[in-house]
């Protein structure tokens, strides 16, 4: 006769674990995976998740689930540590997110987590990302390219010098005061013309302040470098070297840092570091112009107390006014410089439209400002520059904007220059 033991069917291998803090706070995750995997799975707490996987049975694990919310923000340094240790034995790593911070799920997904799924779980999420795990990777191909991660970004050129904190640039900063109101457009075309303006130019960087809409890649068809992301949140980083290492350059003459490759919340980075990074440049540029976000955050402060010239850019309309009211304001209220604020109107009227020159006036009257800078409607031209990837020099050299543009750099280079000369 046999034995009892031996009419005991034998268990199923376990292919996948959940590992979290309760799996108890995931009850559609865990009848996702039973309906996925039947009896094939485990579930593992933080701590036996770290002693699991360095056992020979973890071996024959296709992959992980970690599911975190919350809570587990502040325990993430053992969630990274799990991470880590299954990707270092080949298995495959599905992050399951219930309200964790957009800072907290970029650093997890960076460190090497192979799919992302929110909770509570869209239907079939789960399916998908076990289907898109199982698929065998594809074969590379061999190229001379192949040990490059990113060709286009590996051909771009970085700046060429060394840090040397050997400048006391101008920080220029540019706000748009209402959506659409050309502020990234100006601000590329006005660092492209001071990078340009004579034949022994001044030094010149780009620095993208809109982590979420950053277009100053996009306007110099520029690769967007995850070294972006790690200098602004390394909160350590106090060498300029690391700057230069994280931007690009434009036609050999414009420095630019682009926004991140992936979309930050404006709150990522405090004004401690805004302030780190704006120092850094002044610090080896002779000209720092900073292309700011329209919402106004924590470290708008420090820019604005670092800044030689605040350009606010507005239209001819009630948004842009309405906006101006409240931007003086707040200003005044919590006692901020707001005398370096320049108004800038983009798209100003013609010099013969008589009746639209009078609007200006009295807006400007009504406000209680000074419109110093007005820039003409550049038309379609500078839409089709943007999206080459070209300044408007470049482009329409002729375009009244691009004139404009050329104009007031050259009053801020002869400026600089006869600050420099007198300090001498």
């Amino acid at each position: 006769m046999s034995s009892a033991a031996n009419l005991q069917p034998e268990p199923a291998p376990i292919l996948a674990c959940t590992i979290s803090r309760d799996v108890q706070n995931f009850d559609l995750l865990i009848d996702d995976m039973e309906i996925e995997l039947g009896e094939s799975w485990g579930d593992l707490s933080f701590d036996d998740a770290q002693v699991f996987l360095e056992q020979p049975d973890a071996r024959s694990l296709e992959f992980v689930a970690i599911a975190v919310n919350a809570t587990d923000e502040t325990d993430l340094q053992r969630i990274t540590d799990i991470i880590k240790q299954a990707k270092s034995h080949g298995i495959k790593v599905v992050l399951i997110a219930d309200q964790v911070s957009p800072i907290a799920l970029h650093q997890l997904l960076r460190l090497g987590a192979d799919d992302f799924v929110p909770y509570p779980l869209p239907e079939g999420s789960l399916h998908e990302a076990i289907e898109k795990l199982r698929k065998p990777a594809p074969v590379p191909v061999l190229t001379v390219a192949a040990s490059v991660a990113d060709p286009a970004e590996a051909a771009m050129p970085h700046p060429g010098f060394k840090a040397k904190g050997d400048r006391d640039g101008v920080v220029l900063p540019i706000h748009g005061l209402a959506g659409g109101s050309g502020a990234s457009t100006f601000a590329t075309n006005l660092a492209w013309e001071l990078a340009t303006i004579s034949k022994e130019p001044p030094r010149v960087c780009l620095i993208d302040f809109d982590f979420q809409f950053g277009s100053a890649a996009t306007y110099l068809d520029l690769p967007r470098k995850e070294a972006v992301f790690d200098l602004l949140s390394d909160n350590n980083a106090t060498e300029s070297d690391s700057l230069l290492q994280a931007m690009l350059t434009f036609n050999d003459k414009l420095h630019v840092l682009t926004a991140p490759a992936d979309m930050l919340p404006l709150d990522f980075i405090g004004p401690d570091d805004i302030a780190r990074i704006i120092d850094m440049a002044r610090a080896n540029f002779d000209f720092v112009i900073i292309d700011m976000p329209k919402t106004i955050v924590a470290w708008t402060e420090v820019v604005l107390a670092r800044a030689h010239v605040y350009f606010a850019l507005m239209e001819l309309d009630l948004r842009s006014a309405q906006n101006v009211l409240r931007l003086v304001r707040a200003l005044k209220a919590e006692g901020l410089p707001h005398e370096k604020l320049r108004f800038v109107l983009n798209r100003a009227p013609r010099f013969t439209d008589l009746s639209a020159k009078s609007r200006v006036k009295r807006m400007a009257e009504s406000l209680d400002i000074a419109v110093e800078v007005q820039l003409p409607d550049g038309g379609g031209q500078v839409t089709q520059a943007n999206d080459h990837g070209l300044p408007l020099s470049e482009t329409a050299a002729k375009n009244p904007l691009r004139k404009e543009i050329q104009k007031l750099a050259k009053s801020l280079f002869e400026l600089n220059k006869a600050v420099e000369t007198g300090k001498k």
